[in-house]
């Protein structure tokens, strides 16, 4: 696990070393990151404070960045059961289990790849240069014994073990639902049975309040990108976002168009009633599940109560303890100590 946060913060990964895994997925955000669409190779600062550097020719990320917290248990039902190994992963599913999703950050061009590199090339320089360092060859010996070198295998299970570590489940929801009737005041218990009663518990079900499926919602789209994104297959579905910790993890949706949780409410308000948000879907095309919510404006702030319980504050914010590291452009300039 400690292996896994080393590679976490460690700009070696991307093509120009300027970028880290933590950069999109800070502590300080709940593991997420604090603006619409994240700025990945090629920028400087952090959350909203994150720029590009001058004379850039980067896009922006193509969708907002997901929290790391409780991706141990993406895909779990409502019985507890789930295969890690075929865990959902990404905005549009594609990719299955922590490992397969660790690799493509590092391949895309505009999170961690860059220019300086092709998508075939890029893992292999990464390897390489983890390689080089002698500290990181006796630690991975350490771990993974039956290896002669790094390899990209095991960087992905290294990256994969430290992010399956990243878990809150200490939230007040949580305490009530342990037996805790304290836990939540009255109007935040009304808040849950509104949230209920309106069709949201259809899709936001289970221990991680996701069922883990592609709905068709007609968000708007982010007038930072040049083209309209279509989501899965073209179908402008996007997998259910957890709730979980959902202070920490703002703005909202697929493409971070919302900036408050009363703006995705008013959202969902419409969508009864009246035309999709986005003009590539209209009423037909809309997930049965999303048409069939009913949110009423009068509900709304007492649902969002609700919603504020499921946030636990109480999540692994260490950074890498056997090295030095300077933040303070959010570029991880990470080295052994002596």
């Amino acid at each position: 696990m400690e292996l896994g946060r080393l590679l976490f913060y460690d700009p070696v990964l991307s093509g120009g070393k300027d970028v880290a895994c933590a950069t999109c997925h800070h502590p300080d955000f709940g593991y997420a990151e604090s603006i619409d669409l994240s700025i990945g190779v090629n920028g400087k600062g952090l959350g909203e404070k994150r720029r590009f550097n001058q004379g850039n020719n980067i896009p922006f990320t193509k969708r907002n960045s997901q929290s790391l917290l409780n991706t141990a248990f993406n895909g779990i039902g409502p019985d507890g059961q789930y295969t890690p190994e075929e865990a959902p992963m990404f905005w549009d599913l594609r990719a299955k289990g922590l490992e397969e999703q660790a690799a493509m950050p590092m391949k895309t061009l505009e999170e961690m790849r860059g220019h300086g590199f092709g998508e075939e090339l890029i893992t292999d320089e990464v390897v390489k240069r983890v390689n080089s360092i002698a500290g990181y060859q006796r630690l991975f010996k350490k771990v993974f014994p039956e290896s002669n070198a790094v390899t990209l295998t095991d960087i992905t299970k290294a990256l994969a073990a430290f992010q399956r570590s990243l878990t809150a489940s200490g939230s007040r929801f949580d305490q009530f639902m342990r037996g805790d009737r304290s836990a939540l005041s009255d109007r935040e218990q009304e808040g849950m049975r509104l949230f209920i009663q309106s069709g949201c518990a259809r899709c936001h079900s289970g221990p991680m309040l996701s069922d883990f499926k592609s709905h068709v919602l007609g968000a708007p789209d982010n007038e930072k990108l040049p083209v309209s994104d279509s989501g899965i297959l073209g179908t402008y579905g996007f997998r259910t976002p957890t709730l979980r910790n959902l202070k920490f993890t703002r703005p909202y949706m697929h493409n971070g168009k919302f900036q408050t949780l009363n703006d995705v409410l008013f959202f969902y308000e419409d969508m009864h009633g009246k035309p999709p948000r986005n003009r590539n879907v209209d009423r037909t095309r809309l997930d049965p599940l999303a048409a069939a919510v009913r949110v009423e404006f009068k509900d709304i702030n007492t649902i969002v109560e609700f919603l504020n319980t499921l946030n636990d504050p109480d999540y692994d914010k260490r950074y890498p303890r056997p090295f030095r590291a300077d933040y303070r452009l959010g570029i991880y300039q990470l080295k052994f100590k002596p």
